[in-house]
C-alpha cells in the first residue's frame, strides 16, 4: 500500500477524478452565479486547503530557499491557472459540463506538444498516437453532430 502513494499514477489518477468532479460541482455552483465570483471564491477555498495541507505535512519552505527562476516560473504557472479557470468557469456557465470539460482535457494534447517544443521531451511513435486520438475523442465527445 505503501508503494501505491508513492507512485505517480495513483496520484494522477485522483487528479482526474477530482478534476471531473470539478466540472461537475462547478457547473451546478456557477448556475445562479457570476462566473468569476466563482472563480474567486474557489480560489480562496484552493488557497485555505493548500495551506492546511502545509500546516499538517510540515512541508512549509522557507520562501528565501527558493531561487529567483523558479519563483518566476510558479508566478507564470499561477497565471495561467487563473487564466484557465476563469476561462473554465465561464465556459461551464454558458455550456454543458459534458461538452465542455473534454475541450478542456485538450490540454493533455497542448502539454505533450509544449513538453516536446519547450522541455526537451520526447515521446515515441504510440504516444503520439494516444495525443491524436485524445485529440480525436475530444472532437468526438464535445461536439454535436
Amino acid at each position: 500500500m505503501k508503494s501505491l502513494f508513492a507512485s505517480w499514477p495513483f496520484w494522477a489518477f485522483l487528479s482526474a477524478v477530482f478534476a471531473a468532479l470539478t466540472a461537475i460541482f462547478a457547473k451546478i455552483g456557477v448556475e445562479n452565479v457570476n462566473s468569476d465570483f466563482a472563480t474567486f471564491f474557489r480560489t480562496v477555498v484552493i488557497l485555505a486547503a493548500a495551506g492546511l495541507m502545509l500546516y499538517i505535512t510540515g512541508n512549509w519552505q522557507q520562501p528565501s530557499s527558493i531561487a529567483p527562476r523558479s519563483w518566476l516560473f510558479l508566478v507564470m504557472s499561477g497565471l495561467a491557472t487563473g487564466a484557465s479557470w476563469i476561462c473554465y468557469f465561464r465556459a461551464l456557465k454558458l455550456g454543458d459540463a459534458a461538452r465542455v470539460a473534454p475541450i478542456d482535457k485538450l490540454s493533455v494534447v497542448f502539454v505533450a506538444i509544449f513538453a516536446v517544443l519547450f522541455l526537451g521531451e520526447r515521446l515515441s511513435l504510440a504516444n503520439w498516437l494516444g495525443v491524436i486520438l485524445i485529440t480525436l475523442g475530444v472532437v468526438l465527445v464535445a461536439f454535436r453532430s
